[in-house]
């Protein structure tokens, strides 16, 4: 694999551990600030909202900037989000400061990932895309066990200071690794762009993105809660359990891209949703016995992030059939639902905690991956119809 995507996987691992590091983070945030669970909550809506809105956007503004020099500047803009939320003086400045990192975000994946695909042979699309994508899960494995423990020893500020530094890493690591010749994005009118969105079969994938991912953050989000108020375990726990989950999220990153080269991407997600709606059902009756939550919380990481690359190479190759002139915006849109679906779903989870109760989530997000496990098989279908007029 070129040397390219592990510059790209250095910035993967700075963006991821800011983006998750809040999920281990609520309850000290809201116990410092003052806010009740769901608010603290949205600091995880809010910055998906972020990467929502930048993915498609200003991935599509930013389609003539020079690939190298837009990967820096995006990670410039990534620290200066984090140093923002380190001196922010209080709850409305913090929404500001994740909004602002979740843009850089938002463009970074896509145009990374359109960049990964372009780097190696197509038979290895989605496990370059899963090298890349594994920055997030190396995050889970380190940068969100050790940013949960910095913000409850030293302060949840001191974490965002540590993760600018990591952005500040990450981008000296573009600047000497990443090629300077790397093809701009494909131009493209407005109409090319938006005539994305009418394309049935990348509605699907983006839909399918945002229910798997929803439903997974409808209990996401509220896992730190869970496991101290109904499990048992002290915050100092739940840094070591976050360790697992991510270790477990990086074996099933890469188990997911070889599965959808192997099997390809949709029968691939078919398997990981059912998996995944299976684990977040389980939580529901696992999270009172420590044991079992910590097991529970184990396989969930496998099926958690493993479904990534099959989504990601899935909608590159529906973009390049149906949108070639828009296969960046595409791509971008995809991030964007992945994010639509984050944002979603920890709202969904806060309204659950707030009328329902914290042990509701995970059933209820059961039964949105189940959804999305609805959807795959529809696009399978679709998939099959195409084939056979393109024989006939």
């Amino acid at each position: 694999m070129p040397l390219a995507l592990f510059a790209l996987t250095l910035s993967a691992f700075a963006i991821g551990t800011t983006e998750f590091v809040i999920v281990g983070l609520i309850p000290t945030i809201a116990e410092q600030l003052n806010v009740s669970l769901p608010s603290a909550g949205l600091l995880v809506s809010l910055y998906a909202l972020g990467v929502a809105i930048g993915a498609p956007v200003l991935t599509a503004l930013t389609g003539k900037v020079p690939r190298k020099w837009l990967l820096i500047g995006l990670m410039a803009l990534f620290t200066a989000g984090n140093l923002l939320a380190w001196q922010a003086p209080g709850y409305e400045s913090l929404i500001v400061a994740r909004i602002l990192t979740g843009l850089a975000h938002g463009v970074f994946f896509s145009v990374g990932s359109t960049i990964a695909t372009g780097l190696v042979a197509k038979e290895k699309a989605a496990s370059a895309i899963a090298i890349m994508f594994s920055g997030l899960t190396v995050a889970l494995v380190t940068g969100v066990p050790l940013g949960t423990w910095i913000g409850q020893v030293f302060g949840w500020r001191e974490t965002f200071l540590v993760v600018s530094l990591l952005g500040l890493v990450a981008m000296v690591g573009s600047l000497l690794l990443i090629p300077g010749n790397l093809p701009k994005g494909a131009a493209s009118t407005i109409r090319e762009q938006l005539s994305v969105l009418t394309k049935k079969p990348l509605l699907l994938v983006y839909t399918k993105t945002a229910l798997g991912y929803g439903g997974a953050f409808t209990a996401f989000t509220f896992l730190a809660p869970i496991l101290q108020q109904v499990s048992g375990f002290s915050a100092g726990a739940v840094s070591l359990i976050l360790l697992v989950y991510g270790v477990s999220v990086a074996i099933g990153n890469i188990w997911g891209g070889k599965l959808a080269d192997k099997m390809g991407p949709l029968p691939a997600l078919k398997l990981l949703f059912a998996g995944l709606a299976l684990v977040l059902l389980a939580l529901t009756f696992t999270a009172p016995h420590p044991v079992l939550a910590v097991l529970t919380v184990l396989v969930w990481g496998a099926f958690a992030f493993g479904n990534v690359p099959g989504l990601q190479v899935l909608v590159v190759k529906q973009a390049e059939l149906h949108t070639p002139k828009a296969v960046d915006v595409a791509s971008g849109l995809n991030i964007a639902a992945f994010n639509v679906g984050i944002a979603l779903g920890s709202v969904v989870g806060g309204l659950v905690v707030e009328h329902l109760g914290l042990m509701h989530t995970p059933w209820i997000g059961a039964l949105i991956v189940l959804l999305a496990y609805g959807l795959t098989h529809v696009s399978e279908r679709h998939e099959a119809l195409r084939l056979a007029a393109c024989q006939a």
